[in-house]
């Protein structure tokens, strides 16, 4: 029988299937016998000794939570710092984990959580704790270096193509008299993944989305318009899906908020509004703009089920290799085909995986710079393929599961963050 108990702790912004991850995660350690407890707001909750008793929870409510929204233990924007810069806050995680027998740690998260679970695992072995670290791969943004996809990127993905798509039904109605240009800006900092994916939306060039901006690609003000101005002119409205993380030529950000989140990220203020006044401004069209901000990570009710079966393997696959002793690692998709799609799990090194970004490829983009190649088609659109819709109540809305989150009692005395 494995020994001592294992720690999940999710982190970063959520996405619509991280909690099947969760679900797949404690249905698989109990399978294994290994009782399971979840830190309160990510690696934040650990450091308080705020853990969650996953026990307390019934197979029924664990098992909702697969088709339940948002991160259902919360989570954190949290950075870890080097050892030399934080040594009292890794001695405290050692000091948590070993007053409650926790031998195996699984993050979920992006880039930022997988530097973080490869940080505690080399923390552990040098302070001599016996802990094997997991991460467990998660973000809408696919920018994670080595796996194919992101479980979370799919369901992301299908929401932007829907809601352009639909979008673009809309403003056509009544362009004649009203909105000439609609612009939907979609998240992606320095990664054009979910503005590509609108471009499922379309096959031909008088479909949307007409333009998609990508912050691979630096801003042309004077071509942007013209193509606006173009598009209006011949298809009678334009389309556009722009990344929240559009650049200028000085490669700065076009909506730079000028302040930073818990990860020294840039805040972005809005692109979308930034890009209609210039519309308005310099061709005198009306405009209409949306941010889907949270709703395009949380939307539950139009999950990918590609997505979804992702986010239940690695959640699997990340408690059987943590029972196996396979320290530092992270499991991820490896994609065998794409037509007919078809993937299989695999294990990397989480050096490999924590602070590696992945960009889109130069080929994904069309060479106008406006829309998206093929061979971008290709990859994307096994991944919104398939609906994992949530059971409905009577009353026309889905049941999610609300969980009893029951802590542990303390061992410790209570530990304050001072920088968070």
């Amino acid at each position: 029988m494995p020994q001592g108990k294992l720690l999940y702790a999710q982190s970063g912004g959520v996405t619509a299937v991280i909690n099947a991850t969760a679900a797949a995660v404690i249905e698989t350690a109990r399978a294994h016998g290994v009782p399971v407890l979840a830190g309160r707001n990510g690696i934040i909750g650990v450091l308080r000794e705020e853990l969650i008793d996953t026990r307390k929870e019934s197979a029924a409510a664990i098992a909702a939570l697969r088709h339940t929204p948002g991160g259902a233990f919360g989570s954190c924007r949290f950075k870890l710092k080097s050892l030399e810069q934080s040594r009292a806050q890794y001695e405290r995680l050692i000091d948590v984990l070993r007053a409650h027998d926790i031998r195996y740690f699984l993050y979920n998260g992006g880039n930022d959580s997988a530097d973080t679970s490869h940080k505690i695992s080399q923390v552990a072995q040098a302070l001599g704790y016996p802990l094997t670290c997991i991460g467990v791969p998660k973000t809408v943004d696919n920018d994670l270096a080595v796996t194919d996809c992101c479980p979370g990127f799919g369901s992301v993905a299908k929401y932007t193509a829907l809601s352009i798509l639909e979008a673009g039904y809309d403003v056509e109605s009544m362009a004649e008299s009203s909105t000439k240009v609609f612009i939907m800006e979609v998240m992606g900092r320095h990664a054009g993944w979910i503005a590509a994916a609108a471009g499922l939306a379309g096959t031909t060039a008088d479909e949307p989305p007409h333009l998609i901006l990508f912050p691979e690609i630096t801003f042309d003000e004077e071509a942007f318009l013209a193509k606006v101005k173009a598009t209006v002119e011949r298809v009678g409205y334009c389309a556009v899906v722009a990344s929240e993380g559009l650049k200028n030529a000085a490669g700065e950000f076009l909506a730079e908020a000028g302040t930073r989140d818990a990860f020294g990220h840039s805040q972005l203020g809005g692109l979308a509004p930034v890009l209609a006044q210039l519309v308005k401004s310099k061709l005198g069209y009306k405009y209409h703009w949306a941010l889907p901000d949270y709703l395009q990570r949380s939307a539950r009710h139009i999950a990918s089920q590609t997505d979804f079966e992702h986010a239940g393997a690695v959640g699997k696959a990340a408690v059987e290799y943590a029972l196996a002793g396979k320290n530092a690692t992270m499991p991820v998709i490896k994609r065998t085909s794409d037509a007919p799609y078809r993937w299989k799990i695999e294990a990397a090194p989480l050096a490999k995986v924590a602070n590696h970004e992945k960009k889109l490829p130069k080929n994904f983009i069309r060479k106008d710079g406006y829309g998206i190649t093929e061979a971008a088609r290709r990859y994307l659109e096994p991944l919104i393929r398939g609906e994992a819709y949530p059971p409905y109540a009577k009353n026309g809305l889905p049941k999610y599961a609300r969980l009893k989150k029951v802590l542990v009692a303390k061992k410790l005395p209570d530990y304050q963050i001072a920088d968070k």
